[in-house]
């Protein structure tokens, strides 16, 4: 592509970043107003049952012919390569039909209430999938040719438009709110394609004329470099109408999408593991179902938001700093005691963070439910439970994704295959764990197991740690503990906010709000008188990169 690929790389990588907590929070702001509005079980049938199903359908009919066809582009042959990503609407309407029956005839039946809205919503699911696919010939020459702009646009509007239409039909037909989501999904999936399509049914001709003009070209954003862009006619977009002499499919892009296909099956099942078993088990109501999505997705706010970034950066920061290949008494020593004091800084911080987590979600988890999802969400003691639970994941979740990081960045290349192989044990593990623990404990099964999960991580990323630094005066894995005094004020305050929970929150939920903020400023206080070197390190930074902004 003549395009700058690595700006749009970043820019697409940064929308991506930016894209995601814009959804995370839209979905964070939706789900409260579903629980308040239409209640917990058609949350269950939603953001589980007929999700997964989308989420299915869409990633083992796209991911590999998608991954293929953006595969080295500047050697494309459009022609070949636009049949080739076409492919993946009989695909999408095969897996639809297929999992259709599935979703409506063998797993667990909904509520006779809700049966019709279900069945409708499973097939407008379907039909959903295959408008995307039609829409993904347009998706891939808008990557391939680095359209960034275009793509944050158009994403951003079908995602706003989707839950507009979706909370303006929930508003004046609450009890048809399942129906509301399947007619919200099929409105945005055809808005979307219209918006890919009739973009580029005006860009082409524009762009065509603006050739003509020469020079006038180079001065307009829209259509400068673009000297090799291959399409004359919208029509080049669809199967057979673009000129190819040499055959209808590339042989080697249809080879590497079924080697991308093997690939997609095992990441599906690990990235959505969960949700099958909770589709799977019958144990499991729609309640209970929808009521660990809400948990799930407010205890997973801190990962996302603050340990994810942590650990990209850690990550990064160990790559430049150690080298793989070589011990460490081989290497640059003032690199190895930076980096092994960054590290046991960072898991003094990350440890410090889900202590207080643990803490205070002890006694703040009904409140936090309460704030949220109003006096319906906190009917039953379920979600309160498991919101606890899903703190004491927090700290494991904080500590394996620093010392990850750190083997992630550090291990020699066979050391990585060895861990994939042993990752996907763990999760094959995990999966079979969460539908043992599930149909013994209900919903907490699954927190359990995922504690196991993350435990046995990190017990493997210790190991390594401690063995990389073994014979060395480094020990960064000190950082895992925490200090006396830290400990002592978490322990009070533990008992003190808990005390205030049982007795003064029935009356009073403000004045339980100002005791949890008292004790929190304490304990982070003390953190912060035993941790004054940690602080002091971030408070020199900050300085000297206002002094070079300065400058």
């Amino acid at each position: 592509m003549a395009r700058n690929i690595l700006k749009s790389s970043v820019q697409n990588a940064s929308f991506s970043i930016v894209f995601q907590i814009l959804f995370r929070c839209i979905t964070f702001v939706l789900n409260a107003f579903i629980i308040r509005t239409v209640g917990q079980e058609v949350l269950g049938i939603m953001n589980v049952r007929l999700l997964l199903l989308e989420s299915t359908i869409l990633f083992l009919s796209k991911e590999p012919l998608l991954k293929a066809c953006l595969t080295n582009t500047k050697s494309h042959n459009w022609a070949q390569v636009i049949n080739l990503i076409w492919f993946s609407v009989p695909i999408s309407a095969l897996l639809g039909m297929v999992l259709v029956y599935i979703w409506v005839n063998l797993l667990s039946p909904t509520d006779d209430i809700y049966m019709n809205q279900y069945k409708l919503g499973c097939y407008a699911i379907a039909l959903s999938c295959i408008v995307e696919q039609i829409t993904e010939s347009a998706v891939l020459v808008a990557q391939s040719f680095c359209f960034v702009k275009l793509k944050i646009i158009f994403e951003t509007t079908y995602i706003i438009s989707r839950t507009i239409i979706f909370v303006y039909l929930v508003v004046n037909y609450p009890n048809s709110a399942i129906n509301a989501f399947s007619i919200a999904q099929i409105m945005s999936a055809v808005m979307l394609c219209c918006l890919y399509y009739g973009f580029f049914a005006w860009y082409i001709p524009s762009l065509l004329k603006f050739k003509e003009k020469g020079d006038e070209i180079e001065r307009h954003w829209l259509f400068s470099d673009m000297d090799d862009f291959p399409f004359r006619s919208i029509l080049n977009f669809f199967p057979g109408f673009m000129f190819n002499e040499d055959g209808k499919i590339d042989k080697n892009l249809l080879v590497l999408t079924v080697s991308f296909v093997k690939q997609s099956v095992i990441k599906q099942i690990l990235t959505e593991g969960e949700r099958y078993v909770m589709t799977i088990s019958p144990v499991l109501s729609f309640s209970q179902q929808s009521m660990y999505d809400i948990v799930n997705n407010l205890g997973s706010l801190a990962a996302r938001f603050i340990f994810r970034p942590i650990e990209e950066s850690a990550y990064f920061y160990f790559t430049q700093m150690i080298q793989r290949d070589q011990a460490l008494s081989k290497q640059n020593q003032i690199n190895i005691s930076e980096s092994a004091e960054v590290l046991r800084h960072l898991c003094k911080i990350v440890t410090s963070i889900g202590l207080v987590v643990v803490t205070f979600g002890q006694s703040y988890s009904y409140t936090l439910l309460y704030l949220y999802g109003g006096q319906k969400l906190v009917e039953s003691t379920l979600p309160t439970i498991l919101l606890q639970c899903h703190c004491i994941a927090i700290v494991l979740l904080a500590v394996n994704g620093v010392t990850e990081a750190y083997a992630f960045a550090t291990m020699t290349n066979k050391q990585l295959d060895r861990y994939n192989y042993l990752l996907v044990i763990f999760s094959i593990l995990f999966l079979l764990i969460s539908y043992v623990l599930t149909n013994i404990l209900g919903p907490v099964g699954f927190i359990l197991a995922n504690c196991l999960n993350m435990l046995a991580r990190i017990v493997h990323s210790i190991y390594f740690i401690y063995n990389r630094y073994k014979g060395s005066k480094h020990n960064p894995l000190k950082g895992l503990t925490p200090d006396v005094s830290f400990v002592f004020i978490l322990i009070g305050s533990g008992f003190v906010t808990k005390f205030s929970e049982r007795h003064l929150l029935p009356s009073s939920i403000v004045l339980h709000l100002f005791i949890g903020v008292i004790f929190l400023a304490a304990s982070l206080a003390v953190w912060a008188y035993n941790n004054r070197d940690i602080l002091k390190i971030g408070y020199d930074r900050y300085k000297r990169r206002a002094s070079m902004k300065t400058d």
